[in-house]
């Protein structure tokens, strides 16, 4: 018999049914069969949908609906019919996965959750996957559990959160929250939450990179004053109602939620650990259209800034600064007057003064009058930095508190307190906070002007140099003795004076002492403080570079001019001229020099951590030179050539910018070094003509076409260094791993990367600067225009730094290279 025929209608039936059970990414689904995918971009295959779709699991575009070539994607779970749709998970497990580029995916397969990027390198997959998957599930709770064939749970999202819970959600022993870095970053940031071993549940700072965790700010035990208080916890519960409790090992409860929660029903909860260490549990009201917000229902600590104090490390705001409490009891953070943030991009960050201070400066600058001259005193009411402190007066008044900081070198800070008691503190100050019983006041003190460089001691003038008003003074008393004393005396002064103004005319013209005020060292003064030439730092074309130390213990850099070198005379006067007449916190220092003879030598400030070359080329430099930094740099060293460009009384043409000439100080303050090279043009020059000068790579085409030199010289050099900082490669490039082969210049290789929309290839995973893409898009543009082979294109440096500032917009450039092949079409 023949089987029995299908109706057209069952058959459609049937084929409608089965649309339904075919897996797809957009649709609201419990079950995501094994193997399934979603891709990152804007279309609707980025995310599963749990079944009520109150939650999505996939990609969340970080460029706020931006459609634009190089957008960035978190694979994260978000609450999605809210307009913020804030996110409530990303994978961390240790550490949190990048951002992504456009195109990555993540893959359910037999063996886990895998994250791809577009070129098919593992990024990450959750660590403890034992088994083999069957199917993953995503539930109306935000969970997304991977199962097996039996539906055990091989590994759930509930089970490695970031900063947040979600109702029924368990934080067990061990377990923990980690705040973010900032608001928009997702890297980690320095607060934890931490079920304990001991069952307290504690709040509590760590020192990064570090794990180590420094003392509790909040511990729940602390907070039990029920009769079983000693009865330990067993888990942070966070209930399906929006309790929020500590399960103790006897079966009570410690509430942590301290008023009537809303029904689950009618609004959404979370619990999280802000960036700025505050505990907050949240409600949302749902089915509230485009006028819901989130509002806070409970918080810990009460007052942070109070609670936190660390001994080993920095309170909630970064050295310098003070914490103030704002709403919802959630903290402020601001620099003292004359500070500034050390990184304007992180206001809760660490704050640098805005002048420089030290013992020697000291020393020297009491040559310029007495101290109450030239310091003053910055008064902050009720303000302390506790774990800052290195003496106690008591009993002392105000006025003695106030003059024994301004005596004292090291103080840079009185905070006098109780009628009686003066504490002095030293920089950096850790912990700052507004006290409201402290009593007291803090006096920072804070030069009444700018002083001039003054971190070298200046050399006592010899006595051939001295004062003319000297020589006066001691023949007007010999001129009172007699006519024929007088006589002879007064030929010999005669003499005397005209070896003086003979001496004095060799050193100006030589040195240029009278102009620059720079200290001439003799030969054997540099020999005793280099330990006679022993430890070298550098070496370049025109000599090595020698670390010493002169008077109190002042380090310093003795570059010693090659004896063979051609122009060294021309090479030494040039860096005197130069660098003698400027002042500028982003270029280098010279401190004094030696013209003994044959001997040339330049003494400049030493910088602890030298040449930007060294952090760029060296190992891995983004985990020692991370992306705010080498912003921060770039920044710095655009304003050393603004300055150089515009603000000197003479033109400077610097000729020869490159890494090894930008060195760092202490606080990795960009400063632009090794002036032997350069031009100086008048007031009433444009341009000069003069042979190649400077290093291979980072010259201007304009150098070997024979066309007129500008500014535009170092523009172009700028725009090379700044592709170097931005990708942390050479700009000759680098050898392919066991290849010997000599890959394309980086100039060429990184507008092809922007060309082509591949700008995470020219960063090469760098998790900072893929967050920050906006930025690292604008860097690289400013990069292109300098770079242009047409000088008059280029901009001038003080544009230059206000596109890098902000203050003006990046337009799209042109192709730099017209004069040679040019890839013209931008993947959008």
């Amino acid at each position: 018999m023949n089987p029995p025929s299908m109706s057209p209608v069952s058959i459609h039936h049937t084929l409608f049914l089965l649309l339904f059970l075919i897996p797809r990414p957009s649709l609201a689904q419990a079950n995501i069969p094994v193997p399934s995918s979603l891709t990152a971009t804007n279309g609707n295959s980025s995310s599963w949908l749990s079944p009520s779709r109150d939650f999505a699991f996939g990609f969340r575009s970080l460029s706020n609906g931006d459609t634009k070539k190089n957008q960035l994607f978190l694979l994260a779970i978000w609450y999605n019919k809210i307009p913020s749709k804030t996110i409530v998970w990303f994978p961390s497990e240790g550490l949190p996965a990048p951002p992504v580029p456009e195109n990555s995916k993540v893959e359910l397969t037999n063996s886990g959750l895998v994250l791809i990027n577009p070129q098919g390198e593992e990024l990450w997959k959750p660590g403890n996957v034992s088994g083999t998957v069957s199917h993953a599930v995503f539930n109306d709770t935000g969970n997304f559990v991977i199962l097996d064939s039996s539906s055990e749970v091989l590994w759930q999202s509930f089970d490695n959160p970031w900063d947040t819970l979600l109702p029924s959600q368990v934080l067990g022993k061990g377990k923990s929250l980690s705040s973010r870095q900032s608001e928009e970053s997702f890297s980690r940031g320095r607060f934890q939450l931490r079920m304990l071993d001991t069952g307290d549940l504690v709040l509590n700072t760590i020192n990064l990179p570090s794990d180590y965790a420094n003392e509790a700010y909040y511990n729940s035990t602390a907070t039990d004053d029920s009769s079983n208080g000693s009865t330990p916890g067993k888990e942070l519960v966070f209930n399906s109602s929006g309790s929020l409790f500590v399960s103790k090992e006897n079966g009570e409860r410690l509430y942590l939620s301290q008023r009537d929660i809303s029904p689950a029903s009618d609004s959404y909860h979370r619990v999280t650990l802000n960036f700025d260490g505050v505990l907050i549990q949240y409600k949302h009201p749902k089915n509230s259209g485009s006028n819901g917000s989130w509002e806070p229902l409970w918080s810990q600590p009460e007052d942070i800034c109070a609670k936190v104090t660390v001994r080993d490390g920095i309170g909630v705001c970064g050295y310098n600064s003070i914490c103030t409490l704002g709403e919802n009891n959630r903290p402020k953070c601001n620099c003292p007057e004359k500070f500034t943030l050390l990184d304007p991009s992180d206001k809760y960050g660490s704050c640098r003064p805005n002048f420089t201070q030290s013992c020697a400066d000291d020393q020297e600058r009491t040559k310029l009058g007495p101290m109450e001259d030239l310091y003053g005193f910055e008064e902050l009411t009720n303000t302390d930095w506790p774990t800052s402190d290195y003496a106690l007066l008591q009993p002392f008044g105000e006025n003695d508190c106030r003059n024994s900081c301004l005596h004292d070198c090291m103080c840079a800070v009185a905070v006098w307190r109780d009628g009686r008691s003066c504490w002095k503190k030293k920089l950096p100050l850790s912990n700052g906070k507004i006290v409201p019983t402290l009593d007291g006041k803090a006096m920072i003190k804070v030069p009444k002007r700018d002083f001039p460089p003054t971190d070298f001691p200046l050399q006592e003038p010899k006595a051939r140099y001295k004062d003319p008003k000297t020589l006066v003074l001691v023949g007007s008393v010999l001129l009172g003795s007699s006519v024929f004393v007088n006589f002879v005396l007064f030929g010999a002064c005669m003499v005397f004076f005209l070896i003086y103004r003979k001496q004095l005319k060799k050193v100006s013209t030589k040195g240029t002492v009278v102009e620059t005020n720079l200290r001439h060292f003799t030969y054997q003064e540099l020999f005793r403080a280099t330990n006679g030439f022993m430890e070298e730092i550098g070496s370049g074309a025109f000599g090595i570079v020698y670390k010493g130390v002169i008077s109190n213990n002042v380090a310093v850099a003795v570059k010693k001019l090659t004896s063979m070198m051609r122009d060294k005379e021309k090479e030494f006067r040039t860096e005197v001229n130069v660098i003698g007449q400027t002042h500028h916190k982003n270029l280098v220092r010279l401190l004094g020099f030696c013209d003994e003879g044959q001997e040339r030598l330049l003494v400049y400030e030493f910088l602890s951590n030298g040449s930007l070359s060294d952090h760029l080329f060296a190992g891995d430099p983004k985990l020692k030179t991370p992306w705010n930094l080498r912003c921060q740099i770039v920044l710095g060293v655009a304003r050393g050539l603004m300055y150089l460009h515009d603000e000197c009384p003479k033109q400077i043409i610097h000729c020869d910018i490159k890494p090894q000439n930008i060195l760092l100080d202490n606080n990795c303050v960009a400063k632009i070094s090794d002036f032997g090279m350069a031009k100086l043009l008048m007031m009433n020059q444009s341009h000069t003509m003069t042979n190649i000068r400077g290093t291979r790579g980072y010259c201007a085409p304009e150098w070997f076409r024979n066309l007129p030199i500008t500014v535009k010289v170092d523009v172009y050099s700028f725009g090379v260094l700044l592709l170097e900082i931005i990708s942390c490669r050479s700009c000759w490039g680098s050898e392919s791993s066991g290849e010997e082969r000599e890959i394309e210049a980086l100039t060429d290789w990184a507008y092809d990367c922007f060309t082509e929309g591949r700008l995470d290839a020219l960063v090469e995973g760098d998790a900072q600067a893929l967050r920050d893409t906006e930025k690292l898009k604008n860097l690289v543009m400013v990069a292109f225009w300098c770079i242009q082979e047409e000088p008059s294109l280029r901009p001038t440096m003080r544009k230059v730094t206000q596109m890098l500032d902000g203050a003006v917009g990046v337009p799209d450039p042109p192709c730099p290279f017209p004069f040679s092949s040019c890839n013209t079409t931008i993947v959008p």
